[in-house]
């Protein structure tokens, strides 16, 4: 019976590596939130359970790390819509150099700490690099669960992210060279220089070919009516250019993929992008720590604890104190420095492929290998603890020198207005700027109506406050964007999005602020408009019924005429 069920899983190795990784990690991730630990915690212990240090069912070891790759993309694509280019090239001034005195900083305490080890230099450069790489996904995650993706000081950490992931793809150009027994490969120069030219050329065509072709491709396809071939579309911009990028300049697939983002977040559609081919992306990201969690090899723990004690040292501790005060030297505030340092203090994927290739050319012994997967368990297991210490330490070191209150976490775009809007009383809070929020929006304008917009499209919110209109960017559900509504002071809250769960969440949080407050929600189906019609809020609209209340006066009003043909079957 055990042989039948092992043929029947080698057979469908696809089906049995996500349905029994998916699974393990869905009990694993739900007890470690009992437990009050991070989910990821325990998606780090399902892959452990399913890799080949334990017995029973052990998944695909190739497969799965393709599979956390699709999380990686989608995770990253999410990030670019949300992104600008304008963003970005704001925040070169303090990532560039930063990321890359880090890096340099990271790298040559490595080599100081291996040379004790009886390491030689070229080794020690290798481990250090690939020490100094964050991890996207741990890095990403993080910023949405503290709801920091689209604030300041998380559009500056992804800012810094990316410089990694470039630096990254040049020290993979340089690791042939130095495996050469001291000499220098004559090809090397002609690499280095093709690498930058194919990364300006991937630039390049992404700003002047992609921003203006993509959103035209886009808008001719919604024009069809199919859902299914926009989704189609989306999903072949994210995955073809993610793919082209590595195969034809050599960058990361996440890089690629985020480049994909920036493009689409151009166009007017952005927003539907997101909602309809994103929602699969949190499954896949949980593949990438299963993944991970696959590759612990408890027996290195007891070889080598001393030297894996100084590795996450290094990662967990030498990271942030290096990287905080370099955000404060480049200009950035406590709060942005703090959120910076740790979200780099963990190492991921790029680092897992330096120590590959490191290993594969001879340069860094299977001991470094080893050491940097243990390092990285251990450092993304404590990366969630680490942000939870972001606000008592930013409130420590404000009372320690008598700074000035804690900055806003929003992020503000040269040119795209305040972020923190301004204080309004008496105002109507309208979550939702789709097709029915926007009418919604001119009802108010026409009616003299105060009201403040709550939309999560970034270039929504900037064509609004361009045209002089009262703006919060983020998710209308998440709790620091709730905070900001000011809904005790409000007149009315609408609710125009989609997402019935973000409703109720939104809906309950307005009650405890103002129990009295008048609230109109937007329904998508029986069920929900049952639910919200008991009490839930003052009046649920579900567009079926309205359509038919409109059909149905008409109807009455022709039949009222009394003109030829109405009065048809009439007795």
């Amino acid at each position: 019976m055990f042989r039948e069920v092992e043929a029947i899983a080698h057979e469908t190795a696809l089906i049995a590596t996500i349905s029994v990784a998916l699974a393990l990690a869905l009990v694993c991730g739900f007890v470690a939130t009992r437990l009050g630990l991070p989910a990821l915690v325990g998606y780090l212990l399902a892959g452990f359970l399913v890799g080949p240090s334990t017995p029973g069912f052990v998944a695909d070891t190739a497969l799965a790390p393709q599979l956390a790759e699709i999380g990686v993309i989608l995770l990253m694509f999410g990030v670019g819509i949300h992104f600008s280019w304008r963003d970005l090239l704001a925040m070169r001034k303090s990532a560039l150099p930063g990321a890359v005195a880090k890096s340099a900083v990271i790298t040559a305490l490595a080599v100081l700490i291996t040379g004790l080890w009886g390491w030689s230099l070229t080794a020690g450069v290798v481990f250090g690099f690939a020490l100094s790489v964050a991890s996207t996904v741990v890095l990403l995650r993080a910023l949405m669960d503290g709801d920091l993706l689209d604030s300041r000081p998380g559009r500056v950490v992804v800012a810094w992210l990316i410089v990694e992931d470039l630096l990254s793809v040049l020290v993979l150009v340089f690791l042939p060279a130095l495996s050469t027994d001291g000499g220098v490969d004559a090809t090397l120069g002609v690499n280095f220089l093709l690498t930058i030219v194919k990364l300006g050329l991937l630039v390049g065509g992404t700003i002047f070919v992609g921003m203006r072709v993509v959103p035209w491709l886009l808008v001719h396809i919604a024009r069809t009516g199919s859902r299914e071939l926009f989704t189609l579309s989306v999903l072949a911009l994210a995955f073809g250019l993610a793919f082209g990028s590595a195969t034809f300049a050599g960058v990361s697939m996440a890089l690629g993929a985020f480049l994909a983002g920036l493009i689409m977040g151009e166009s007017d559609l952005s927003h539907r992008a997101a909602e309809e081919a994103l929602p699969m992306r949190d499954a896949f990201s949980v593949l990438f720590f299963i993944s991970v969690g696959m590759l612990f090899d408890p027996v290195l723990v007891a070889a080598h604890p001393f030297q894996l004690l100084a590795v996450v040292l290094i990662v967990v501790v030498a990271k942030p104190l290096v990287a905080f005060p370099l955000a404060l030297l480049f200009g950035q505030p406590t709060r942005t420095g703090l959120v910076v340092g740790a979200g780099l203090a963990q190492i991921g994927e790029f680092s897992f492929i330096l120590a590959e290739m490191g290993t594969a050319l001879g340069l860094l012994p299977e001991e470094g290998r080893s050491l940097i997967l243990a390092a990285a368990i251990v450092s993304i297991t404590v990366n969630a603890g680490l942000f939870r210490t972001i606000e008592p330490l930013e409130a420590w070191l404000r009372r320690r020198h008598g700074e000035r209150p804690a900055e806003p976490t929003q992020a503000v775009p040269q040119g795209a207005g305040v972020e923190e809007p301004p204080i309004l009383a008496g105002h109507a809070v309208l979550c939702g700027y789709g097709r029915v929020g926007r009418l919604v929006a001119a009802t108010f304008a026409q009616q003299a109506v105060p009201y403040l917009v709550v939309e999560q499209d970034r270039g929504t919110v900037e064509k609004l406050r361009e045209q002089g209109h009262h703006t919060l960017h983020g998710d209308a559900a998440a709790p620091a964007v709730l905070e900001r509504m000011n809904l005790k002071a409000a007149r009315l809250l609408v609710l125009a999005i989609v997402d019935p769960i973000a409703i109720r969440q939104i809906a309950q949080f307005a009650r405890e602020q103002q129990p009295g407050l008048p609230i109109v929600a937007r329904t998508h189906s029986e069920e929900e408009w049952m639910y919200l019609s008991d009490g839930r809020v003052d009046q649920a609209v579900l567009g079926e019924h309205e359509l038919a209340r409109t059909m149905a006066r008409a109807a009455l009003g022709h039949l009222s005429t009394g003109k030829p043909g109405t009065q048809a079957g009439v007795a």
